[in-house]
């Protein structure tokens, strides 16, 4: 059984726990990891070298970075289905009962899930340059994948406040409600662009657009502001969110 250390520390244990249960979870990641290069290979096939005129970058590599933050999104999602099952066996109760500070417990789970991000990224971004030839510098794809993988945080979050809240049999329609809604209305699977214009201005409230705009930018899309702007606003999500996060655990505890 893992060891949790005190409160105030971060306890590594669990973190390793954590990361290495989501990592041997093979239909999870089967799953994860086919979507987005199903979809790059039919997308990103049919459009080739043509230029994005929002991005000016080809629409293949603007096809991979969208699929590359869908597939993140998609591995921070996937924790809200595993903090359901730990609640629905009681292991919460325990955690609760021990040292571990809902900071804690939050970092672990948040680290579990980019572990998970970064594999998805790097499967899609290897497969975009090595089956379909997308053309772009190492460092613009390197500078891309990190942001979106930075940008993860704030779904792992929502994916423990799913957690924490759904019952289990509401579990998974709250999921998929969450996570379709702010794919298509963050740009992931259609272009904002051909999209009425009311959807552009509500895809500027969600998550998910400064996602797949983080990894635009990184990749070299113009934009006065670069990356900066779409940090801020992932940062700002991320800090709300833990908040809230961390009095839940914190009022849960003082309950058990």
């Amino acid at each position: 059984m893992t060891t949790v250390t005190t409160s105030g520390r971060l306890p590594l244990g669990y973190v390793y726990l954590e990361t290495k249960r989501q990592l041997r979870n093979v239909r999870a990641m089967v799953f994860t990891f086919a979507v987005p290069v199903v979809m790059l290979l039919v997308f990103g096939s049919a459009f080739g070298s043509v230029t994005d005129p929002t991005t000016h970058l080809q629409y293949l590599v603007v096809t991979t970075l969208q699929m590359a933050s869908y597939g993140a999104m998609m591995a921070a999602f996937s924790q809200a289905f595993a903090i359901v099952n730990e609640r629905s066996i009681g292991w919460n109760r325990q955690l609760r009962v021990t040292p571990l500070s809902g900071w804690a417990f939050m970092v672990s789970k948040v680290i579990a899930a980019m572990a998970f991000a970064a594999m998805s990224i790097v499967v899609t971004v290897v497969v975009a340059t090595v089956v379909l030839h997308a053309s772009l510098d190492p460092w613009h794809w390197l500078a891309a994948g990190f942001g979106i993988w930075c940008g993860v945080v704030p779904f792992a979050l929502i994916a423990i406040l799913i957690g924490q809240f759904a019952k289990p049999s509401f579990a998974q329609p709250v999921f998929m409600v969450v996570f379709m809604g702010m794919s298509i209305l963050g740009g992931l699977w259609v272009p904002l662009s051909v999209m009425p214009s009311w959807m552009g201005s509500v895809a500027h409230l969600m998550p998910s657009y400064w996602l797949n705009r983080i990894g635009q930018m990184g990749a070299g899309a113009t934009g006065s502001a670069g990356m900066t702007e779409p940090a801020l606003v992932l940062a700002a999500w991320a800090l709300v969110l833990g908040a809230v996060i961390a009095w839940r655990y914190r009022r849960d505890a003082a309950r058990a």
